[in-house]
């Protein structure tokens, strides 16, 4: 199925498909993401400045921090992947969403409920202090409970397709649920105190657990900001472009490769650690081998535009897409460097591993999302373009810059750091202390935390360039165009 920006695809009987609930998850990436930004900057704030910790227990860097990554990535990022996930099998698959509208409605708001107790938790000091896993026992299962019914919604509509054909962006879809499901039950696995108490007891301990938390850990990395990720690019990218995908057999052999591979890389985060040799080994080799089905894709999606490279300089829209998927290659070429032990040895508990980091979630997940949501957005509202193409050229070249500062800090800042934590003098000591390699990253801080505000500034554009799309008369539109427009976008 050679998909393309023209394709008119319509469900079957003439059931028109269920939007609402797409609509209202795409309001709440929006509103989400500037919330996570907003955490994110905070607390960049607060290692360069301490005293912004306020000397109050639920504003201290370390509760903050989980509210910043969780609503980076499971607000933000979860209601993104959602909500164009829902929209895509519908037209793909010619079908309306299995459950209907009662069951896209009650995986948004069982989702809003699940990402607001996670906060409260991580506010009130109540986590399992597991990376990018701390909510409790009890969030866990309500969690368990919609990502159950959010697969029988998936998978439904898929079952009960019009299209004998199932688009791949669906099969990156399906494996990111399926596989959270999986990574999310087995990471997870406590016993509370007692009922009657928020804290529990992981049922692993020492480096069992920290075994399963990286298993966990990076491959929430893998399937939720990475193949669920895909899935939006395989889909919106020829949508935008109006260009079919380069290569589908590719975008195959891209998906087997990735899914195959990513699952053992876990074990990279845990060089010269508990964990025997050949667990790291196996970690390291895996994540090296990565590098071929991540770059394939990444040529996939830059080469869908063959034909139409012209687009890039008059919809800025596109141009966050196709940049995501310049950061995605570098990120993943990037990742597999540092998981070699020799680099490992440089790098670990350094902010090189966060400017990573940060460069894979703020260029690939967040353009890529700001991308599909400059295209989802008017289709969704029936509008015929976003109200300011003007406003998407600040937004892309503040965010970029913004991102340029933070990476390029955190990377001198890391290797700064690492290089200082291994320097001895001529009696074998220690050359610095740990509080002088504090000292020494200040600076970097400080500009990090510009990137950070540059980035979130150019999300409340964002937010106000989509707010003007969405409430903006069909008459306003066509004043503003200066004559009539051409027929209403369809939400295809």
């Amino acid at each position: 199925m050679a998909l393309t920006a023209t394709s008119t695809a319509a469900p079957a009987a003439g059931a028109g498909y269920v939007e609402a609930p797409v609509r209202a998850f795409a309001i709440a990436t929006v509103f989400w993401g500037l919330v996570g930004f907003l955490m994110g900057v905070t607390i960049a704030a607060q290692l360069a400045w301490p005293i912004l910790n306020l000397d109050l227990e639920w504003t201290t860097f370390g509760r903050l921090r989980p509210v910043h990554t969780s609503a980076v990535i499971f607000a933000f990022g979860g209601n993104a992947l959602l909500g164009s996930s829902l929209y895509v099998v519908q037209r793909t698959c010619r079908a309306r969403l299995f459950g209907g509208e009662d069951m896209g409605w009650f995986l948004f708001w069982g989702y809003q409920f699940f990402i607001v107790m996670a906060a409260l938790g991580y506010v009130m000091g109540v986590t399992q202090g597991q990376e990018y896993a701390e909510p409790e026992w009890y969030v866990d299962l309500w969690l368990t409970f919609v990502w159950v019914l959010y697969l029988v919604a998936f998978a439904g509509t898929i079952m009960k397709r019009e299209e004998p054909h199932i688009y791949v962006a669906n099969w990156f879809y399906l494996a990111f649920i399926i596989t959270i499901a999986m990574l999310h039950i087995g990471n997870n696995l406590a016993l509370p105190v007692s009922w009657g108490h928020a804290d529990s007891y992981q049922l692993a301990s020492g480096v069992q657990n920290a075994m399963i938390q990286w298993w966990y850990g990076h491959n929430a990395v893998g399937f939720f900001l990475t193949a669920g990720f895909l899935g939006m690019m395989y889909y919106f990218i020829p949508k935008q472009a109006n260009r079919p995908v380069y290569s589908y057999r590719l975008s195959i052999v891209h998906f087997w490769s990735l899914i195959f591979l990513y699952i053992w890389a876990g074990p990279h985060h845990l060089h010269y650690t508990a964990l025997p040799d050949w667990a790291q080994t196996l970690g390291m080799v895996f994540s090296v081998m990565l590098w071929m089905p991540s770059w394939g894709g990444m040529i996939n999606g830059i080469m869908t535009l063959s034909g139409a490279w012209d687009k890039l300089r008059t919809d800025p829209g596109l141009r966050f897409s196709v940049t995501a998927v310049g950061f995605y290659g570098m990120s993943t070429f990037e990742g597999p460097v540092m998981s070699i032990r020799a680099v490992n040895a440089l790098s670990h508990y350094t902010d090189w591993t966060v400017g990573h980091v940060h460069s894979g979630a703020m260029g690939w997940v967040g353009f890529i999302t700001f991308g599909t949501l400059y295209w989802l957005v008017p289709a969704l509202w029936r509008k015929r373009q976003v109200w300011s193409q003007r406003l998407i050229e600040w937004h892309f070249w503040i965010a970029t810059l913004g991102i340029v500062l933070y990476i390029t800090a955190m990377w001198v800042s890391g290797i700064m750091q690492g290089l200082m934590w291994r320097a001895y003098d001529e009696l074998g000591f220690l050359q610095y202390s740990f509080i002088e390699t504090v000292e020494a990253m200040h600076p970097y801080y400080v500009i990090r935390f510009l990137g950070g505000v540059l980035y979130l500034t150019g999300a409340g554009l964002m937010a106000w360039n989509l707010w003007k799309t969405i409430t903006e008369s069909e008459a306003a539109e066509e004043a503003r165009a200066g004559a009539p427009a051409p027929a209403l976008r369809p939400a295809e």
